[in-house]
């Protein structure tokens, strides 16, 4: 008896230290980028010495600053979600209220393959495609801001798809049983009363999906995103994004401030990425309390 409750308390000691190693490593990994990245935070790290109206308005490029690459990265982030909200969202209702358990168990097969496929098999795909595209029906194809949005959709489909249809499933069944005694078709249903119950779920996975769009670097490398571009001019031209201005500050840099700035920049993204986890984790939270009655 005392062996055995010598081997319990042995066990849940071993299973605390195993749970404090990842929270102490985040927590260095958060003090020593907010120790270099915190002071570099300001306006000279978004636009040098290019008055902040001029950048914006785009009168002036800033060859300098990050606002570039954040304006890059938004440019990235909304052509992404125009591309995959659609299929994500409808595939996600279509997984949930529509297809049969044999064409649901495919779609789940389909979707967790492309779940896990490495992002720099995604970034090759997209250079491939435009080899191809070289060579046959386009030859003046190159990378650019368009093709990284859609290897990016792609990447992030999973996520709506996963989203959309855990959002869906947590609806109460009162709920539809209430629409089938209204008269509601299946289609009504879906569109009337399951979609907006359960919008605050799906808004956190588009949220999510967001922050996984912003954040990825292996495929924009091998889509269209270079150093010093400028705003996007297009969806055919080559673009900046904060990933890669990270990158390549860490690769490439010249002395200690352009470094440092590297180092703001990380702090940038990071503290994008934490905010679009946080809302993503709120509208969690408010579509269980509201549904489910969990806190």
């Amino acid at each position: 008896m005392r062996c055995s409750l010598f081997s319990q308390a042995w066990l849940r000691w071993l299973l605390r230290c195993c749970a404090l190693v990842p929270c102490i490593a985040v927590f260095f990994l958060l003090a020593f980028l907010l120790y270099k990245g915190l002071p570099q935070l300001g306006v000279p790290l978004f636009f040098d010495d290019v008055p902040p109206l001029d950048a914006l308005l785009g009168r002036r490029p800033v060859w300098d600053g990050l606002w570039p690459a954040c304006a890059g990265t938004l440019y990235l982030v909304g052509l992404t979600l125009a591309l995959a909200l659609f299929p994500g969202v409808g595939c996600g209702l279509y997984l949930a209220e529509f297809a049969s358990p044999h064409q649901a168990a495919h779609i789940r097969l389909v979707m967790d393959v492309l779940a896990g496929t490495p992002s720099i098999v995604m970034g090759l795909f997209g250079f491939t495609l435009i080899l191809f595209l070289r060579h046959s029906f386009a030859p003046g194809a190159n990378t650019s801001l368009l093709l990284a949005a859609c290897c990016l959709a792609l990447l992030i489909l999973p996520v709506l798809v996963t989203a959309t249809c855990e959002a869906l499933e947590a609806v109460p069944g009162s709920l539809r049983l209430t629409g089938t005694a209204l008269g509601f078709t299946r289609r009504q249903l879906a569109r009337r009363l399951l979609l907006p119950a359960a919008a605050p779920g799906i808004w956190g996975g588009i949220i999510l999906a967001m922050g996984r769009a912003a954040e990825d670097t292996a495929v924009i490398m091998l889509t269209g995103v270079v150093a010093n571009a400028g705003l996007p001019a297009g969806l055919g031209d080559k673009f900046e994004a904060l990933p890669f201005s990270i990158f390549y500050t860490a690769a490439q840099y010249q002395d200690t401030n352009e470094l440092l700035r590297g180092f703001g920049a990380a702090l940038v993204l990071l503290l994008l990425s934490s905010f679009l986890l946080l809302c993503a984790r709120r509208m969690e939270v408010r579509f269980r309390r509201r549904w489910q009655g969990v806190s």
